[in-house]
Order: C-alpha cells, then sequence, then structure tokens
C-alpha cells in the first residue's frame, strides 16, 4: 500500500513537471513571438525612416546669373506680361557656360544644365516679376538642383559605384565638388516637398496635392458615414423588432465588413460614374465610396458600445417617466458616444489608409493642381505613393518613404485623438 501510494505520489510529481515544463514553452514562445513582432515593426521603420529622412532636405546651387534684357529680350522697362513671357532658361544655361568656361562640346553641355533643376527658370522668372529692378544686373541666385545632383551632394550617389550604373557622371561629380568648394551649395528643409502637387521631376514633387485631396475625401466620408452608421445603429440595436429580417441585415452588415475594398471601387465605377456621371478622380466618389466601405464598421462598433452601456440607466430613465426616444438619445447615447467615437475615427484611420478602391474610380491619375473642391480631379495620399513607388527615378523612392512617414503619422494621430476622446468623454 505504502509503495503503491510513493509511486502514485512521484507519477503525480513527474506529470506536474511536465505540465509546468510545458507552461515555460509556452511563455518563451509567447516572448518570442512578441520580441519577433517588435523587431519586424523596428526592420520596417527604421528602413522607411532612413530612406525617407533625405527627402525632407533640398539641395540648391548658387549660379552668377547676369539678368541681361538683350538675352532675356525685354526692356529694363519691361511689364510683368513681357517678363513672364520672356526665356530664362537660356538665361541660365548662359550663366553655367560662363561659370565653367571650359565646356565645349555639346554632351558636356547637356550634362551641365542638368545639374540644376528644370524648375529654376520658373523660380528666376518669379523672382524677376517680384523684382524688377533685378534686369540688368548680375548676382548670385540659389536654384533648386536636379534631383540626381542633389542625390550626389547628399552622399547616395558615390564614385564608388561604376559610373555605368548611376545618372551622375564623373564630370558632374567634379563640376559638383568645384561648386562646393566655392561654398556655392547648401542644403535646407523642403518646404516644396508639402506646398507643391505631383511632379515629373522629383525634386519638384510635392504631397500638397494628395494631402489636400485626402482631406476632401475623408470630409465626404466622415459626413456620410458617421450620422448613417450611427443612426442605424441606434436603430438596429434599440428600435427594431428582433426577426428573420432584422437578423438578414445583422448578418449582411458582418458580411459587408469582411468584403475587400476593391469590390467596393467596382460599384463606385460601375454605379456613381457610369450610371449617375459623377465626375471621376473627385473626392466627392472617392468619399462616397469610402463611406460605404466604412460603414459596417462604425455600425458594428456603435452597436457594442450601446450594448455596453449598463440597463439600469435605461430603467432609471424611463422610470423616471422618459420616453424610449429621450431615454436612447438623452441617455444611453452620451454614454455610449466614448465607444462610438472611437470606432469612427478607426474606420476613418482605415479609410484614410486605402488605397484599391480609389484606384477603380480614377484616383491614380497624374495631378498637378490642388484640388479646390469635392468636385475637382484629385488623388489622395496613398494612391500618391503607389505612383511614386512605382516611377523608375532614384528621387522618387525617398519622396515614396517620406510619404508614408506622413501618412503614418495621420494614422498615428487619428489613433491618438480616438484614445483621447475616449478618455475625454468617458463617464467616470
Amino acid at each position: 500500500m505504502t509503495k503503491d501510494r510513493f509511486k502514485n505520489t512521484a507519477l503525480i510529481q513527474a506529470s506536474l513537471k511536465k505540465r509546468y515544463a510545458r507552461e515555460r514553452r509556452f511563455q518563451m514562445y509567447g516572448k518570442l513571438a512578441v520580441l519577433a513582432g517588435f523587431v519586424f515593426l523596428f526592420v520596417l521603420l527604421f528602413d522607411i525612416v532612413s530612406k525617407g529622412t533625405p527627402a525632407f532636405t533640398q539641395q540648391h546651387i548658387s549660379i552668377a546669373v547676369n539678368i541681361d534684357v538683350d538675352a532675356l529680350g525685354v526692356s529694363s522697362t519691361a511689364s510683368q506680361d513681357e517678363i513672364s513671357k520672356a526665356d530664362f532658361s537660356s538665361l541660365i544655361k548662359s550663366s553655367l557656360r560662363e561659370m565653367f568656361p571650359d565646356v565645349k562640346s555639346r554632351g558636356d553641355k547637356r550634362q551641365l544644365y542638368r545639374l540644376v533643376s528644370i524648375g529654376a527658370e520658373y523660380d528666376l522668372r518669379d523672382k524677376v516679376l517680384a523684382d524688377p529692378t533685378l534686369l540688368g544686373k548680375k548676382q548670385d541666385i540659389w536654384m533648386l538642383a536636379h534631383s540626381q545632383a542633389a542625390s550626389y551632394l547628399k552622399g547616395q550617389i558615390t564614385r564608388v559605384i561604376p559610373e555605368t550604373e548611376r545618372k551622375v557622371k564623373n564630370q558632374q561629380m567634379e563640376w559638383l565638388d568645384r561648386l562646393r568648394e566655392q561654398g556655392r551649395t547648401k542644403s535646407s528643409f523642403n518646404t516644396t516637398f508639402f506646398t507643391y502637387g505631383d511632379s515629373r521631376e522629383p525634386e519638384l514633387a510635392g504631397i500638397r496635392a494628395a494631402l489636400q485631396g485626402s482631406l476632401f475625401t475623408l470630409m465626404v466620408t466622415f459626413l456620410l458615414a458617421f450620422p448613417i452608421g450611427v443612426f442605424a445603429a441606434v436603430y438596429l440595436e434599440e428600435f427594431a423588432p428582433r426577426n428573420r429580417l432584422t437578423d438578414l441585415i445583422e448578418i449582411n452588415i458582418n458580411n459587408l465588413a469582411a468584403v475587400p475594398s476593391i469590390v467596393f471601387g467596382l460599384l463606385g465605377l460601375a454605379v456613381f460614374i457610369n450610371f449617375f456621371e459623377l465626375p471621376r478622380s473627385a473626392p466627392l466618389v472617392g468619399g462616397i465610396v469610402l463611406s460605404l466601405m466604412t460603414l459596417p464598421t462604425i455600425i458594428i462598433t456603435s452597436r457594442a458600445a450601446i450594448q455596453a452601456v449598463s440597463p439600469s440607466i435605461r430603467e432609471a430613465a424611463l422610470g423616471v417617466g422618459a420616453s424610449k426616444l429621450q431615454t436612447v438619445f438623452h441617455h444611453v447615447l452620451p454614454v455610449a458616444m466614448p465607444g462610438i467615437l472611437t470606432g469612427s475615427i478607426i474606420g476613418m484611420a482605415q479609410a484614410l489608409g486605402e488605397s484599391a478602391p480609389l484606384l477603380m474610380i480614377g484616383m491614380v491619375a497624374f495631378i498637378m493642381d490642388v484640388p479646390g473642391g469635392v468636385t475637382d480631379s484629385s488623388t489622395v495620399l496613398p494612391v500618391q505613393i503607389y505612383l511614386w513607388a512605382d516611377s523608375p527615378e532614384r528621387g522618387f523612392t525617398e519622396k515614396t518613404s517620406a510619404a508614408i512617414m506622413v501618412l503614418m503619422g495621420f494614422l498615428i494621430l487619428m489613433n491618438a485623438l480616438a484614445i483621447i476622446l475616449r478618455k475625454r468623454f468617458e463617464l467616470k
């Protein structure tokens, strides 16, 4: 009997030892999974930040420009209209040739001209229009460097790379080194990135048009999705009878939340553009499509927030003579509002990062102008990132990562806003 007891005790201890070992292994696996997640996240963020940070600076080259009225083909008393039509491109080219008189061949001249951006002539024109007294004078003017030249000045392109594998030639590097030694190069904050629209030239490309398009699109999405989603949730949760019809509606709402976003884009293309003939690639259509996609999320989260309200609040309101409508809107909704706002903002953040449905309605078009309203042609930030990522130009690589950083910043801000609003309006 004693031997059996000792045997059973040994078996129990062995079983406990195995169980504790399994628990320790499970905890270790969980810690490793969390660590792996943090490592992958860190690698992703490090890659994006390291590639995108140079995009927030731009390079300038100082050119000694002789603003000769004869070369421009205007008089010293020329009007604003005459100045705006003058050939400033030829003026910049002649100034570069004067700074580098050893450049003789046609090929070398083309390489020399590519040191400055194509937008330099428009910047010079704007300076002269703003100060006509510059006509006939010679002075040093800072001009935006070409994207390839800027890459070399930033240290992204070096002589270690074979000349055949880079667009910046050795001769151009020597010119840039000479300008750097003379103090004719400088780096500054890239305001162009935030004030300009899209461009074929990387150094002139900005996200202002995409940001404004995203703002208009989200505004339309919020104005449609939030009231419809909240009222639908209130009706389904508080007023709708429990029957097969409401069960079918609930099932379809849950199914719509799992529908791929591109399906909503096809719906927008077929219904809103082809049938109703709404303007293509407009924030109005994009907002309607995204509101349809966001509605299930808002309805589900709003219903969950309403369900979380204590029944005692409803009973107390009804007990003092409040009607059903008064109970819902004066007592239940204020208590549920933090959860409703949180779910709505998260749904809006999801809409902000969507690109697939907007590609289907034409918001993938090349848009340079900043939209002024919801019916103007526009693009959004995720689509802009998609377009830049598909570009072969090296300068767009850093612009892509920088735009991703801006988008991530907005997403973090919206999620932080959701947390703040929940804490602010939460009844304690």
